[in-house]
């Protein structure tokens, strides 16, 4: 169920205080987080965000398509190698 317009979207605090702390200072700078439920806001433009994926993080250029979405979306937490191969001398 989406979010209800009445609250403002999730943001979480601490990643709300460092983006606007770099905008104060003008600076772009790479913002680590682990916060994969944040919706993207307009002051995020422009800033790059590495992201949590469960193994490292990855960094996220934040572009005004993005806006509305969350971080998690832009970081796939699973890889998938393919399918096993049918090898026909492992089922001997």
């Amino acid at each position: 169920m989406a979010r209800s317009l009445k609250k403002n979207p999730f943001v979480v605090n601490h990643l709300l205080r460092k983006i606007d702390k770099l905008n104060k200072k003008a600076e772009k700078e790479i913002i680590v987080t682990w916060s994969r439920a944040s919706t993207i806001i307009p002051t995020m433009i422009g800033h790059t965000i590495a992201i949590h994926n469960g193994k490292e993080h990855l960094p996220i250029y934040i572009t005004d398509r993005m806006v509305g979405h969350k971080l998690g979306e832009f970081v796939p937490t699973l890889n998938f190698r393919g399918h096993a191969k049918s090898d026909n001398r492992s089922r001997r």
